[in-house]
C-alpha cells in the first residue's frame, strides 16, 4: 500500500463498526411485541403455520430484510402488519436491541414495540404463515430463567447432492491446508436457550431475544 493511501483508508473506516460481510448473511428483522393487559405487559407470540419453514415453532413476527425496506425497523413493522393483520399505526416502537449473529449464517435485528390492540383474538392473521397467536406475561420470564444447552456443530468441506454424489465445496487438499481440515472439523459449541411454557417450548433465537429483554429490564431495575 502506498503511503499516500493511509488517509483514504482512515476516511473509509466506519464511524460505528458494524458486522463484517453482513451482505453475505441471511439478514432478518423481527418485532418484539408487548401487549398491555390490565396493569401488566405481555409478550405476543405467534405459532408458525405447519406448511412453512420452521412450521409449528413459536416466534415473534418478522422476516427477511428486503432492498425496498428503508431500515430494519421498517422490515419488522412490515412483516408484523403482514403476519398479524395489525394496523401499522397501532405499533409504537420503543427501541432496538443489539444485532444477534446466529451460528448458521443469519443476523437478526429486532425492535421492541407496544401493540395498541384490544384483543389478540380479533387480529386477522395471515393463516398461510401463522397458525395462531397467544400472549404470555413478561413477568413469567423474569421469574423463570431459561435452561441452557450446548450444540456440537461441524464444518464439512464436501456434501452429497440429490443423486448421492459427493460434491467438493471447499478444496482443502488443493489449497494444501492442514490435514485436520480433510475431514469434518468442529465449528464450536454454541449455547441454546430454552424456555418451557404452558403454551409450548420457546427456544433458539426467540429465546435469546426474550433473555436480552429481561436482562435489560433487570439492569434498569438495579440502577
Amino acid at each position: 500500500m502506498n503511503l499516500n493511501y493511509l488517509a483514504k483508508l482512515k476516511n473509509n473506516l466506519p464511524a460505528v463498526p458494524g458486522i463484517l460481510r453482513k451482505e453475505e448473511y441471511f439478514n432478518s428483522s423481527v418485532l418484539i411485541p408487548l401487549v398491555p393487559v390490565n396493569d401488566e405487559y405481555f409478550f405476543l407470540f405467534e405459532k408458525r403455520a405447519a406448511g412453512i419453514r420452521q412450521g409449528g415453532e413459536i416466534c415473534f413476527p418478522g422476516g427477511e430484510v428486503e432492498d425496498t425496506d428503508e431500515d430494519v425497523i421498517k422490515t419488522a413493522v412490515r412483516e408484523t402488519v403482514e403476519e398479524l393483520g395489525v394496523n401499522k399505526n397501532d405499533i409504537q416502537i420503543i427501541g432496538r436491541l443489539d444485532t444477534l449473529v446466529g451460528p448458521i449464517g443469519v443476523t437478526v435485528d429486532s425492535a421492541i414495540a407496544i401493540l395498541k390492540i384490544d384483543d389478540v383474538k380479533t387480529l386477522p392473521i395471515d393463516t398461510n404463515e401463522v397458525e395462531k397467536l397467544f400472549i404470555l406475561p413478561v413477568s413469567y420470564f423474569e421469574e423463570n430463567p431459561p435452561e441452557r444447552f450446548k450444540l456440537n456443530m461441524q464444518v464439512h468441506s464436501t456434501m452429497k447432492d440429490e443423486n448421492g454424489i459427493e460434491v467438493e465445496l471447499f478444496p482443502v487438499k488443493e489449497l494444501q491446508l492442514p490435514e485436520k481440515y480433510h475431514k469434518p472439523w468442529n465449528a464450536g459449541n454454541p449455547g441454546v436457550l430454552v424456555y418451557r411454557t404452558g403454551k409450548g417450548v420457546i427456544w433458539g433465537i426467540t429465546a435469546s431475544l426474550i433473555f436480552e429483554v429481561i436482562r435489560k429490564l433487570k439492569l434498569k431495575n438495579s440502577s
